[in-house]
């Protein structure tokens, strides 16, 4: 969501088509990136560029939430909000600044946009609640997502909030197993939709972006692509390792083992068919062409493989003593004779 206008799109998008929604929203378009730029000024100890951007920033959705709204009173009562949250950031400039600091920063961008649409919902008259996802998004121990906790905090609140037309939350961010405000990482608002989805055992996740789904090639590089209308997850997950931005290659992996379909949608043509992604397959057919460039592959072979024990293992051990290359080694593809 780039602008009011964007968000006042999205609002009707949502309430379109009468059903109960749950709405998971990330933060709106360069917000977040002024956060972390907010942030590493605060590492430096730079106080007057931090509160230069956090300037800038506030001025910025002041202007937005001038167009946003049509009475005077959802306009005070968001201004309200935000002075908190604009005075919330300038009070990390009086402190020792570490990356625990950093992500209840980075978190506000989330807070803000949720904020702001569930209160133009309420001006349209659309019966609809914020629920905060630092209620019941967590991870665990691993930096997973702690799908049991999840659940039950999650059904717990909308039990507490029954029959509302629209169930807005942040994505992107949660509590870790400490209780310290964090985020998924991977995935982004994507991952949050599906471990929802998954969470309140809902018919369809569908995820809206500026495109009409996955396509059958590289819309940057050829000329008249198509979208492809059905894929089955493990296809959707080898196109997004292969550069199709429109998703994350692990953001939808809650739904594949739920087996929720996946929806891919346009908000800038809602009437596209898009994408449907789920566990259904078609064989023996090509959906589509990918291409990565500086791809890797290493071959590693041993005369002594057949009978020395722990070969792989100790492969492996050297990755994984190498944590950058150990990444780096997970993600490519490789054969060992």
């Amino acid at each position: 969501m780039g602008s009011a206008e964007r968000m006042k799109n999205v609002s009707k998008l949502v309430t379109a088509s009468g059903e109960p929604v749950f709405l998971v929203l990330s933060a709106m378009s360069g917000t977040t990136n002024s956060l972390i730029e907010i942030s590493n000024y605060l590492y430096k100890k730079n106080t007057v560029g931090a509160l230069d951007v956090i300037n800038n920033l506030e001025r910025k959705y002041k202007n937005e939430i001038k167009a946003l709204y049509s009475t005077e009173e959802m306009l005070k009562e968001t201004e309200e909000t935000l002075k908190g949250i604009f005075d919330y950031l300038r009070s990390f400039t009086k402190e020792f600044f570490t990356s625990f600091e950093e992500k209840k920063i980075v978190a506000q961008g989330e807070i803000i946009s949720t904020n702001m649409m569930t209160n133009y919902m309420r001006e349209q008259g659309v019966d609809v609640v914020l629920l905060s996802a630092l209620d019941f998004m967590r991870t665990d121990k691993n930096a997973e997502p702690d799908g049991l906790y999840i659940r039950e905090k999650l059904l717990n609140l909308m039990e507490q909030n029954p029959g509302k037309q629209v169930y807005i939350t942040q994505g992107f961010i949660c509590r870790n197993a400490y209780g310290e405000i964090d985020n998924l990482l991977r995935g982004g608002s994507d991952y949050t939709a599906s471990i929802i989805g998954v969470g309140i055992n809902a018919e369809e996740i569908q995820i809206w972006t500026d495109i009409d789904g996955m396509h059958n090639n590289d819309p940057r590089i050829v000329e008249k692509t198509d979208p492809v209308h059905r894929l089955n997850f493990e296809e959707a997950a080898e196109l997004a390792y292969f550069g199709a931005k429109i998703l994350h290659p692990t953001c939808v992996q809650p739904a594949k083992f739920a087996g929720i379909p996946v929806r891919l949608l346009n908000t800038m043509d809602p009437t596209a068919e898009g994408t449907v992604i789920s566990n259904d397959s078609e064989p023996h057919k090509i959906k589509a062409v990918a291409a990565k460039d500086n791809i890797t592959a290493i071959k590693i072979k041993s005369s002594r493989m057949l009978l020395a024990a722990g070969f792989l293992r100790k492969v492996f051990e050297i990755f994984e003593t190498y944590q950058p290359v150990s990444t780096w080694f997970a993600h490519r593809r490789w054969v060992c004779r």
